[in-house]
């Protein structure tokens, strides 16, 4: 049991690490797109979708998305899209970190046809830690395994959420002891 906490405590240092450090690179990224809103919204976009920057173009993975794609799907000109990939590409800290991007799967929408349980957390404030350490160590405390957590970036969402897909459904009886976790404002479960 002492190990589980502990592993809980550690992971809760790196959720608070990982989101200094995305929160860092957005405050970043920002300060070369903040006088070009058509770019900016181009950057949060790849950002947002984990879509790279590489030999001067935008993939998903290994796929390339045509420029047009993206400025259709955000309402801007496609040059705005060509200058942000030249700036990325140009400017070896965006490089660097735009290089790395990748897409994840999000399993919230299929998780009732697999059979899987979905708690969706509100939490007070996104930025606090150890929201999902509590939330995970209820769950797990439970006999349920987690197969999926996804914490939405504040940057990205009025009202990030934490969703957390089980291996099978979480019974209303653990929805109290979620609910007092330190953080938690809200507890969906689907």
């Amino acid at each position: 049991m002492g190990r589980r906490v502990l592993i809980l405590e550690m992971y809760s240092k790196v959720e608070r690490i990982f989101y200094d450090r995305v929160f860092d690179m957005w405050s970043a990224i920002k300060k070369y797109f903040s006088y070009y809103p058509a770019q900016e919204k181009v950057a949060k976009l790849l950002l947002q979708y984990g879509l790279s920057v590489k030999k001067g173009g935008i993939y998903c993975e290994n796929i390339e998305v045509p420029a047009l794609r993206i400025a259709r799907a955000l309402g801007v000109d496609r040059r705005a899209v060509t200058v942000t990939v030249e700036t990325i590409s140009i400017n070896k800290e965006l490089r660097e970190f735009f290089e790395e991007l990748h897409p994840v799967p999000f399993f919230r929408d299929i998780a009732k046809i697999m059979g899987w349980g979905v708690v969706e957390i509100v939490p007070e404030d996104p930025a606090m830690t150890g929201i999902l350490a509590q939330v995970s160590k209820i769950i797990a405390d439970a006999g349920i395994s987690i197969r999926q957590a996804i914490s939405e970036d504040p940057e990205f969402s009025e009202e990030a959420t934490l969703t957390i897909i089980c291996e099978k459904d979480v019974p209303a009886i653990l929805i109290p002891k979620i609910r007092k976790a330190t953080g938690v404002k809200k507890v969906v479960i689907h």
